[in-house]
């Protein structure tokens, strides 16, 4: 499967931001891509107050818009995140559309991003968003994958349950910062796909310096054997990669670490 993970800019402009993101999902298809994986919340700048302007609900124009881009194109689609609105409440939601356009699954960031790190970056998502609750797991003609949202990327038995529930490749729209992107990045995506022996792909936004939330970009595929196979810079680009689900099982046939899990000892006794 030739995967594609568009790093674009996310300005505050939504309507030019869905614009610009089909014309990339168009681009990456003439590229040969079968799937390609826009970044989080692609739609509208990284921060509360534009999530709040970008909120839309389920079938909105951002969804019409990925919709008939999958269509159009003949590609699986994970069309990033968007603010979700649904009951009063607010979702960082990625939906997933087949090649003919249909909705394949929805994905809600389950763990939301509430940091302060001391001396760098303070950020609270749940001052807006409700979490999710749901393991996201969906299948195509090339077997099942996963999904999941930035901050997600930090749990190891999300990714392990994708993983035990056949997944052979996990896509995480993300957008980390220049605080955590330099220090974690590619450790959470290389750690991940070692322990769960999958394909990762983390697809970021762009790096804006000016802009009110800088990304740290670098969107990146990792080998099911924890290698860097792929890597963007901090502009915005189109990266490629060819992935195979024999490739991640030929990892487990050889390093059997998810059959060799002892789950008859793994309780915790507080008595």
């Amino acid at each position: 499967m030739k995967a594609a993970l568009v790093q674009l800019l996310n300005t505050d402009d939504k309507a030019y931001n869905l614009a610009h993101a089909r014309e990339l999902i168009g681009e990456a298809a003439r590229g040969g891509a079968d799937l390609v994986c826009l970044p989080e919340m692609f739609c509208c700048e990284y921060r509360n107050r534009s999530f709040v302007a970008a909120q839309e609900p389920r079938g909105g124009p951002a969804c019409a818009m990925l919709s008939e881009a999958a269509r159009e194109n003949g590609v699986y689609l994970i069309g990033g995140t968007i603010p979700e609105a649904e009951d009063g409440r607010l979702y960082n939601t990625a939906f997933v559309f087949d090649r003919g356009g249909a909705e394949l699954a929805r994905c809600r960031k389950i763990h939301l991003f509430d940091i302060d790190v001391k001396g760098g970056q303070y950020f609270k998502e749940s001052d807006t968003f409700t979490p999710g609750s749901e393991v996201c797991v969906f299948d195509t003609e090339f077997g099942r994958l996963g999904l999941c949202v930035c901050f997600d990327i930090r749990f190891p038995e999300l990714t392990r349950l994708m993983a035990l529930s056949g997944a052979w490749a996990m896509f995480c729209p993300a957008s980390f910062n220049m605080t955590t992107g330099p220090a974690h990045w590619e450790l959470s995506f290389r750690g991940r796909a070692v322990e769960s022996q999958l394909y990762t792909l983390g697809c970021a936004p762009a790096r804006d310096v000016n802009g009110s939330y800088v990304s740290y970009a670098n969107s990146i595929v990792v080998h099911p054997w924890g290698n860097v196979i792929a890597r963007a810079g901090a502009e915005e680009t189109i990266l490629y990669a060819d992935i195979c689900p024999e490739e991640a099982a030929s990892v487990r046939e050889q390093l059997p670490l998810l059959s060799a899990r002892r789950t008859d000892v793994y309780t915790l006794d507080y008595a």
